[in-house]
């Protein structure tokens, strides 16, 4: 059981983003291929009205994303990604100034074009291994960072992973990327472990039930399970019907010290945070 006292803030270009409670980041996919069709955003009026609605139901992060990196994806071109943003990101700036949001791109200039345009967090996939540029740039940007771990790249990583110790080799994955970010100046860290990114069912499964192991590094964990084909093939339900898994997944994860939920359901994360807190907290907020 996790230390329920831990409290971790965000400065996100000058507020600050209070995480010692859970909070629901909310997906927002500008892709004609991500995994859960309900997802994916064509248009700015639609993502204006998505985001509304999600900030509604109690989001306190948008994730805004234009490139697909579900296993098997096909990888387009920065200048590509960036092309689908341009529109839309300082649209839903202006739109929401409460919000916080976060881009989630493993390209250094398409995260620098975010930056520039207002947004508050880089959401890395590859941990700054996939584009040399990304780590000078976040030194010089001082945002926020969520890494995450992946093992291989997007078009094998799902063939036969293999792992001595799942847990050890993700943890000092974890700590050599935060000396590496911390001697940059970067403290403002959160830890992603990657379910489903290299990983077999067995893999997710251990990395679920020992998502607390990661709380030895003093930082903020967030977990992105909505949906997902490991929870799918243990409920045996398609995506459009695996919001309920979802939530059984979330609940434990949040028992496990998960701080952020990465969801494309926000208000029923929403409410097992609420259940969470009642049950396992002190004080509501």
């Amino acid at each position: 059981m996790q230390a329920f006292q831990t409290k971790f803030t965000l400065n996100c270009a000058g507020r600050l983003l209070d995480l010692s409670k859970p909070e629901v980041m909310g997906i927002l996919n500008f892709t004609p291929d991500s995994f859960y069709s309900g997802s994916r955003i064509s248009g700015v009026d639609q993502a204006l009205e998505t985001a509304e609605k999600m900030l509604n139901e109690g989001a306190i992060i948008l994730d805004i994303g234009a490139q697909s990196t579900r296993p098997g994806s096909n990888q387009i071109s920065w200048f590509e990604e960036k092309k689908r943003l341009e529109t839309i990101v300082p649209q839903l700036v202006k739109a929401f100034p409460q919000a916080f949001f976060s881009i989630d791109t493993y390209n250094s200039r398409v995260a620098e074009f975010a930056v520039n345009e207002g947004f508050h967090i880089v959401n890395d996939v590859s941990a700054f291994d996939d584009d040399v540029d990304m780590l000078p740039f976040l030194k010089s940007a001082k945002v926020p960072y969520i890494m995450m771990h992946k093992k291989g790249n997007f078009e094998t990583m799902q063939k036969n992973p293999q792992y001595d110790n799942l847990i050890i080799e993700i943890l000092d994955y974890f700590k050599l990327k935060v000396e590496l970010l911390n001697n940059a100046g970067l403290k403002d860290i959160i830890l992603d472990p990657g379910f489903g990114f290299g990983k077999n069912l067995n893999h997710n499964l251990e990395l679920l039930r020992s998502l607390e192991s990661f709380s030895v590094l003093n930082l903020p964990i967030l977990a992105g399970l909505s949906r997902k084909k490991m929870i799918r093939d243990i409920a045996n339900v398609e995506v459009e019907d695996s919001l309920n898994a979802t939530v059984a997944v979330n609940m434990i994860a949040l028992i496990n010290s998960t701080k952020i939920l990465r969801v494309h359901d926000v208000k029923a994360a929403v409410q097992t945070i609420k259940i969470y807190n009642a049950v396992f907290q002190k004080t509501q907020r």
